[in-house]
């Protein structure tokens, strides 16, 4: 039964992409680990690989309305690609089975894992709840630096928790960049994408994967995405980015208290 509920929510992945621009990871890490019973480290490379390659997908028609920006998303994502790569094939096969533990209570890799990447949907949902309009900036200046700082970030972040980080580079773009909301979201796109599989590539080196069940999981987040870049066309974001950002807080509150309360 769970096993054909994350199938069913698996579609979601790619509606969520293609609505928004990013969460994909915020449904995905969830349906791997406690829906198919996948361990986070696996399931964080596994949704490396269905978020870049349905956010590819995705790209290709905001591409052809002239709403991905390639030389913006080529500067923020070459730090960013360095960032994830390093990250997944060196950092993380570091970090040991448990890292500390004060009397009863014990760190483990799969507790910190988890736990950043519920933080992370955490913070994610303050910025999703509190929007009242589209994002947009006066800021017409191209802050080279800053992107190049932000991007290598959020591609340590992405590498270690498995999450594209849309919802990071959005703002990001809108704020360092000065482009438009929309154009935002489709170089998002662009830059989740390349990020996502080069850092998957990273954990080609390190794992065993399940490639039927990784393509059929991806294959159904594709039409997801399909779907969400339909009616992206259709229904205001503003309302969407509010409803998805109070599940995102819910699930990131059930996952800390899941694995910190009642494990």
């Amino acid at each position: 039964m769970l096993e054909f509920l994350g199938y069913c929510f698996s579609v979601l992945i790619g509606v969520v992409l293609g609505l928004l621009g990013g969460g994909g990871s915020i449904l995905s890490i969830p349906i791997l680990v406690y829906l198919f019973g996948i361990e986070p480290v696996i399931a964080s490379a596994y949704s490396l690989f269905i978020v870049g390659t349905t956010s590819l997908v995705g790209a290709v028609p905001k591409y052809r309305e002239h709403l991905v920006n390639l030389k913006t998303g080529i500067l923020f994502g070459i730090p960013s690609i360095l960032s994830i790569f390093v990250t997944r094939h060196w950092i993380v096969p570091a970090i040991p089975p448990v890292i500390f533990q004060i009397d009863s209570f014990e760190l483990t890799k799969r507790g910190l894992l988890l736990g950043l990447f519920a933080l992370l949907m955490v913070l994610a949902s303050f910025q999703l709840i509190r929007s009242k309009r589209e994002m947009s900036s006066d800021n017409r200046k191209f802050r080279v630096f800053l992107v190049i700082v932000e991007g290598t970030l959020i591609g340590y972040l992405t590498g270690l928790v498995g999450a594209g980080g849309g919802f990071l580079i959005i703002p990001a773009l809108v704020f360092l960049t000065g482009l438009p909301f929309k154009t935002a979201v489709g170089t998002s796109l662009f830059i989740i994408a390349v990020n996502s599989l080069i850092g998957f590539l990273g954990d080609l080196l390190n794992h065993s994967i399940q490639w039927s069940f990784l393509l059929t999981v991806t294959l159904l987040a594709v039409v997801g995405i399909l779907i969400g870049n339909f009616f992206s066309r259709r229904i205001a974001a503003l309302y969407l980015r509010k409803a998805f950002g109070w599940f995102t807080l819910v699930v990131g509150i059930w996952i800390l208290v899941k694995e910190f309360l009642l494990s």
